[in-house]
């Protein structure tokens, strides 16, 4: 069982440096310098090793060229609901609210990435201000959506359906798969930001910008690819 504790948001703060996103200058986020000694850090605030890496401390390419997609085509969600799966950082999340939706959930199933997702959202002026008042776009925050269906009295809560880097492997390919499958079924514009993942399934998807991502590590750029699936 997944551990669902609450994290205090200090935590992402201690442990992270702000950086602009790269391709994503308008976005700032908190990152990890050394995932090894974020990885202790987790360890001993919950008293036992993680059982997922910290994903949401880096910015993926996948995730990066859905939100550079997002600012330059704000149409695609303007005005909408929106949810940004498998959230992260919350970078697609901010870039959707940036954007102009009319509501952003971010579904991420780890605690401390919800934790990190609402610190990012407020360090890049997303939620609510000093009155009380919603701010731009505020965005919500829930675990995993995957076992969702449309209501079967209503439509699909979300007009538009966000994934970046969502096929890492096949396992998590499984499970995304059918949930995509039935929000393009119910209406939902579905895109998803990937970098080449072999589980990727091409043949059900139509390109709609390539990017040039680079390489954190020092390495070369990545091509990462912009899909809606179809």
């Amino acid at each position: 069982m997944r551990d669902q504790r609450s994290v205090d948001p200090g935590f992402v703060r201690a442990h992270t440096t702000v950086r602009a996103a790269a391709l994503v200058p308008e976005i700032e986020l908190h990152v990890a310098d050394d995932v090894v000694a974020l990885w202790e850090a987790l360890e001993q605030e919950r008293g036992s090793a993680p059982e997922e890496p910290p994903f949401w401390a880096a910015a993926w390419p996948g995730g990066l060229a859905l939100a550079r997609y997002v600012l330059d085509t704000p149409d695609v969600v303007a005005g909408r609901a929106v949810l940004d799966l498998g959230s992260g950082s919350g970078l697609v999340a901010v870039a959707a609210a940036l954007a102009g939706a009319g509501r952003v959930t971010a579904s991420e199933i780890d605690p401390v990435g919800q934790a990190a997702i609402a610190v990012n959202a407020a360090g890049n002026g997303i939620g609510r201000d000093g009155t009380g008042r919603i701010g731009v776009g505020q965005i919500g925050v829930v675990g995993d959506v995957l076992d969702d269906d449309p209501p079967p009295d209503g439509p699909f809560p979300h007009d538009v359906v966000l994934a970046g880097d969502v096929c890492y492997d096949r396992a998590m390919t499984e499970r995304v798969l059918p949930f995509l499958d039935r929000a393009a079924a119910a209406g939902s514009t579905v895109l998803l930001g990937d970098p080449g993942r072999p589980y990727l399934p091409r043949t059900r998807l139509r390109r709609l910008a390539t990017y040039s991502i680079p390489d954190g590590d020092g390495g070369g750029p990545r091509t990462t690819t912009v899909w809606r699936w179809r």
